[in-house]
């Protein structure tokens, strides 16, 4: 159809336009899309064998959704995504603020006009972006604010008695007529505002005080929520929830692969970023595997989630902070390094909710932990483990020389502003690194070869085979015994005869 030609109702008539529900239209497109095998949701990554199949079902049968999830399972972004199964354009009676289909007129405005001009009533086109509306539920929303109130300022100025359907003021509801209608985090919504939804639910018809107004609206709901039992703010009213359709539970990543294409996805790498900093799969790895780790952790409550925004903000920052320190040392270029990794720390600390036991520990301590945790795990995938090396008899432990070299009272201060020629020099300066990653990866870049020297580093100290201490500006690698007596974990002070210039970084 050729909507730029059709300007009245007699044309639009003409043209053999037949009127069809919101629901109708979203089942149709479905049906197409999956007849031509086209993707209906792209950009959503995991859900192919559980929440998408659920979806479409909906849909097929006609149903209201909610969508019931923790924070950062693209609940929002998949309602968003519905508008792709809308028609691109749709028949307005022009000037109705309730968008009346021409053929079946619902508003007092509509149907005197389409009495006056006849088939001269003048038509406009709505595109499917505009059919689409969101309501974040908040404490505050009114149903007024959902439904509509009588407007005395209108009443006034129309010179119209409160009993005159022309006085109401409709809400975001009646307006998103034909279109679909997404509140996020319904349990937020308050109970008495939640019954106000039974009848559009049920029904299709709206009730404003004292108005006999019926409105067979057409709408498709699709609701948000977290779970019940970790929103103590509210929950969603047992007859609203028996009213709504289909209730589809969303999940994380079930694997670390789909987390980091959502997280390439996601991500907001600049170019100039992009231009200037090389990164590699072990930061991607260990950045998705942070927050595995932290879904399992005991600091934090499992209730509340780990997002997805965590992985995004931390690789954000990873990346960041390789632009920093190229930066500071005029480089034109880096690599990205572990450090980079280990100072993201912020953007994990707002991401977590902590249990009690968390909070005692500090946030900064959880997430510098739940990240060794997450070196730890990948550390297997690249290096033999150490543990089994602790109880070698016959044989000698790969990593014999780095142990004793550290076990001689040698220390390695890695700096996260280091230039690339200092944080070489430095690697290179422990005995063993170099051979154990040049045995197990040959065909590696210099590169990524002093990057998985750095890895196997801080590995070793997760194993607890040497220790890592925490400065300022980096971190400090010794031996793990002498660590025990001379310094606690996370940085307290030094021996005493530590070099002045050293003291200012270590962490007071």
């Amino acid at each position: 159809m050729k909507h730029e030609t059709i300007r009245t109702l007699g044309q639009l008539r003409a043209s053999g336009y037949k009127p069809r529900s919101v629901k109708a239209e979203l089942r149709e497109n479905l049906i197409q899309k999956l007849k031509n095998k086209e993707e209906v949701f792209p950009g959503i990554f995991g859900y192919d064998e559980t929440v998408i199949p659920e979806l479409q079902r909906a849909i097929l049968a006609g149903h209201h959704i909610n969508l019931l999830g923790l924070r950062g399972q693209a609940k929002t972004r998949i309602a968003r995504l519905l508008i792709n199964l809308l028609d691109e354009y749709m028949p307005v009676v022009a000037g109705s603020e309730l968008n009346d289909d021409p053929l079946q007129p619902l508003s007092v405005f509509a149907k005197n006009l389409i009495a006056e001009k006849g088939d001269d009533t003048p038509v406009t086109w709505l595109h499917r972006l505009d059919r689409y509306t969101e309501k974040l539920a908040t404490p505050d929303v009114s149903v007024a604010d959902l439904i509509g109130d009588a407007d005395p300022i209108k009443a006034a100025t129309l010179k119209l008695p409160y009993s005159d359907e022309r006085v109401i003021h409709f809400g975001l509801i009646p307006r998103a007529h034909r279109g679909i209608f997404v509140i996020n985090e319904l349990p937020d919504l308050q109970a008495r505002i939640q019954v106000s939804l039974f009848n559009i639910l049920q029904e299709g018809d709206i009730q404003i005080r004292g108005f006999k107004v019926r409105l067979p609206l057409d709408i498709q709901f699709v609701f948000t929520a977290n779970p019940e039992d970790y929103t103590n703010r509210g929950s969603i009213v047992t007859p609203l929830k028996d009213r709504i359709d289909a209730q589809i539970i969303t999940h994380y990543p079930k694997s670390i692969e789909i987390g980091k294409r959502i997280t390439k996805q996601e991500a907001r790498i600049k170019d100039e970023q992009k231009g200037m900093v090389t990164s590699n799969e072990v930061i991607h790895d260990l950045v998705e595997q942070v927050a595995i780790e932290a879904r399992g952790s005991e600091f934090v409550d499992a209730k509340s989630g780990v997002s997805a925004r965590l992985t995004i903000s931390a690789y954000e920052q990873v990346i960041a902070g390789a632009e920093r320190r190229a930066l500071v040392n005029g480089e034109s270029n880096t690599y990205v390094r572990l450090g980079d990794f280990i100072s993201a720390v912020p953007a994990v600390t707002g991401k977590v909710e902590l249990v009690y036991e968390g909070e005692q520990e500090g946030a900064d301590i959880v997430a510098e932990k739940l990240m060794g945790k997450a070196i730890r795990t990948l550390f297997l995938n690249y290096f033999p483990d150490p543990d089994k090396s602790k109880k070698l008899k016959n044989r000698v432990s790969p990593y014999k020389a780095i142990q004793e070299w550290f076990g001689n009272g040698n220390t390695l201060d890695l700096l996260h502003d280091a230039s690339t020629e200092e944080y070489r020099k430095a690697l290179d300066n422990v005995p063993g690194l170099r051979d154990i990653v040049a045995e197990l990866h040959p065909n590696e870049t210099p590169e990524h070869t002093y990057f998985l020297m750095e890895f196997l580093l801080h590995g070793l100290s997760e194993h607890s085979l040497i220790s890592r201490n925490r400065l300022t500006a980096g971190a400090q690698f010794k031996d793990l015994l002498s660590s025990m007596f001379t310094m606690p974990t996370f940085g307290d002070d030094d021996d005493e005869d530590e070099d002045e210039e050293e003291k200012p970084r270590r962490r007071r």
